[in-house]
C-alpha cells in the first residue's frame, strides 16, 4: 500500500472513531419516575365545649386517621372549661404553638364544638392566631349567646349569655378577622343553643344540619364529612343556613 492511501485510510478510520455511538449519543433515562411526596394536611386542633374533654372528638378524629391524617397531625386539647374564655384562648394560643413547634407547620386548622367556639375566636381576634389558623370550624357554638346559660355557673357560662360584655365585644366589627376560613354548623333540633341563629357568623360559610342533637355534632358522619371538605379546601356539604 503506497503512503498516500495509507494515510487516506488512516483518516478515515479516525474520522469514524471520532463519531459518538448510539448509546453515548442518547441522554440517560432514570429507570424509575421520580418520587412524589403526598401533601402533609395542617395539623388539627380539636376544642371542645362546656364540661367536657378531648375525649369529645374520639369518633371524629379516628374518622380523620381513617381517611389520611397521621396521629401526629390531631391533637384532642382538654381545657378547664369553667375559666373565662381570655383564660383558655391564652392557653389555647400556647398549646398551637407547641403544635406548631412540634410538627413544623405553618398554621393548624381549628375544630371547636358549643363554647370551644368563644375561646378560639378570641384567640384569632385578640391573640393574633388569625395568622396562624387556616380553617376554622364552629359546631353549635353559642357564637351570639344562649339562653342555656343562665341555668349554668362559672365564667365561662356568664360570658355565654346573650348581651354580656364578653359576646358583645368580641363581637363588635367584623365577625370573621383575617384570613383563616370560617365555617359554622347549626341544627334546627339542639335545645342548648338557642336561638339557633346564635350559631351563624357573618363572613362565614354557615351551614345547616339535619336534626341533631347538640352532643351528636362530633359523631355525625355526615357533619364530619363537611367539616374535613371545609379543612380539605372542597365546598362545604350541606345547606346554607
Amino acid at each position: 500500500m503506497n503512503s498516500a492511501l495509507l494515510r487516506t485510510t488512516c483518516a478515515v478510520a479516525l474520522a469514524f472513531a471520532a463519531l459518538p455511538s448510539e448509546a453515548a449519543a442518547a441522554p440517560a433515562v432514570s429507570a424509575e419516575a421520580p418520587a412524589t411526596t403526598a401533601a402533609v394536611p395542617d395539623p388539627i386542633v380539636f376544642v371542645h365545649g362546656w364540661n367536657s374533654s378531648g375525649s369529645t372528638w374520639n369518633t371524629m378524629a379516628d374518622r380523620f386517621r381513617s381517611d389520611g391524617w397521621p396521629n401526629d397531625r390531631l391533637y384532642q386539647w382538654t381545657y378547664a372549661s369553667t375559666q373565662a374564655n381570655a383564660t383558655t384562648a391564652a392557653q389555647l394560643a400556647q398549646e398551637i404553638d407547641r403544635v406548631l413547634a412540634a410538627t413544623g407547620a405553618a398554621r393548624v386548622d381549628l375544630v371547636t364544638h358549643s363554647l370551644g367556639s368563644l375561646s378560639s375566636r378570641y384567640y384569632l381576634k385578640n391573640l393574633g392566631g388569625d395568622r396562624k389558623v387556616d380553617a376554622w370550624v364552629s359546631l353549635a357554638g353559642p357564637n351570639h349567646g344562649t339562653d342555656t346559660a343562665y341555668w349554668c355557673g362559672g365564667a365561662a357560662c356568664a360570658e355565654m349569655r346573650p348581651g354580656s360584655a364578653f359576646l358583645n365585644a368580641l363581637n363588635a366589627g367584623d365577625e370573621t378577622p383575617g384570613t383563616p376560613r370560617y365555617a359554622t354548623w347549626k341544627s334546627p333540633c339542639d335545645i342548648i343553643i338557642n336561638p339557633d341563629s346564635t350559631v351563624s357568623l357573618t363572613g362565614a360559610v354557615n351551614n345547616l344540619t339535619t336534626c341533631l342533637g347538640h352532643t351528636e355534632f362530633p359523631l355525625d358522619a355526615s357533619v364530619y364529612g363537611s367539616v374535613r371538605a371545609h379543612i380539605a379546601d372542597q365546598a362545604a356539604v350541606g345547606r346554607n343556613g
